[in-house]
């Protein structure tokens, strides 16, 4: 057997056992997408509770969560069979959620009620509610594990949850409608996206005060357009995508700085982002023009639309 064809067959090999599949929530076709990151190819639609949103994978991956808001409940699925092995619960109208670094805990945010309900994954079981501020949305936490974080959209607050107690210690106020929240990777920022005001606030973690702030223009869109939502650092601390809704773009901001480095037009009301696992690209799930984008990370280009049915909202990457 020739040194060539081994080589082939390696590369081969490693493509299938190692290349990204991408698992979209379709909010209005009750279903879940399943994409090949590489190639943008369609692989299955697979049916879900009624109007999915939020989704993650466990710590091990094995097991796939996703929020059936109109149920009022978090499905479990087998990551391979992609079959409902299961349910947690999660209060009413469950939409964001996120896992604590522990694998154990999941917060989830229950719009209608006020509070982020904690579920103990191993138990199935929800330990407590959070009372948070009205119309909680957004769910973020530390990867050192030491925060949680909700937004408010109508309180215009960001909680801090500690997980240790499951209580608020802080509150930071921010502009209109807060959506989503971030992280940065060495845990001393925090990125909130408001989508009324158009934009992007940097607290620092140990303050729990804005740093710096950043409101986004886009040449020939209007400002009622503009409305930040679904937030993501790159490892390299330096660069964040910021999805702008209706304005149909992902602006790529330096952190440091706080500035716009460019606007990349994706699909129409961008709502959420995920890196492949190589960080080599991004995707965009495009909720009105019922489709995805990909982006090549190192040109910042976009290179692939592929429609995935209608609504597409949440997305995890394997």
């Amino acid at each position: 057997m020739s040194k060539v064809y081994i080589a082939l067959l390696l590369a081969a090999f490693s493509t299938s056992i190692f290349a990204d599949k991408l698992y979209i929530t379709l909010e209005k076709d009750n279903a879940l997408a399943v994409v090949d990151g590489e190639t943008g190819k369609l692989l299955k639609t697979v049916p879900l509770g009624q109007r999915p949103r939020g989704i993650a994978f466990s710590k091990d991956q094995s097991m796939l969560y996703v929020a059936a808001s109109d149920d009022d409940t978090i499905q479990i699925l087998d990551a391979e069979t992609l079959k409902v092995v299961g349910e947690l619960p999660s209060g009413e109208d469950p939409e964001l959620f996120k896992i604590h670094p522990n694998g154990r805990l999941l917060y989830v945010s229950n719009e209608d009620d006020n509070i982020v309900t904690v579920i103990d994954l191993q138990t199935k079981t929800a330990l407590t509610e959070i009372a948070v501020g009205v119309e909680p949305e957004g769910i973020a936490i530390s990867r050192d594990g030491k925060w949680v974080v909700n937004t408010s959209e109508t309180t215009n607050m960001v909680h801090w949850i500690d997980p240790l107690e499951q209580s608020i210690k802080d509150n930071t106020l921010v502009d209109p409608r807060p959506r989503a929240a971030e992280f940065s990777v060495d845990n001393k920022q925090l990125f909130v996206t408001s989508e009324i005001a158009g934009s992007l606030s940097r607290i620092d973690v140990a303050t729990k005060q804005i740093t710096g702030k950043l409101h986004f223009k886009v040449a020939g869109v209007d400002k009622e357009l503009i409305q930040p939502v679904g937030v993501l650092a790159h490892p390299n601390n330096k660069l964040l995508f910021v999805a702008l809704g209706p304005a149909n773009r992902v602006a790529v901001v330096d952190s440091q700085a706080m500035k716009v480095l460019e606007y990349l037009l994706v699909g129409q009301r961008v709502w959420n982002l995920a890196f492949s696992p190589d960080l080599t690209r991004l995707y965009t799930t495009n909720g009105v023009s019922n489709d995805i984008s990909i982006i090549d990370v190192d040109d910042l280009k976009v290179t692939k639309s592929i429609r995935v049915g209608h609504y597409p909202w949440g997305i995890a990457v394997k």
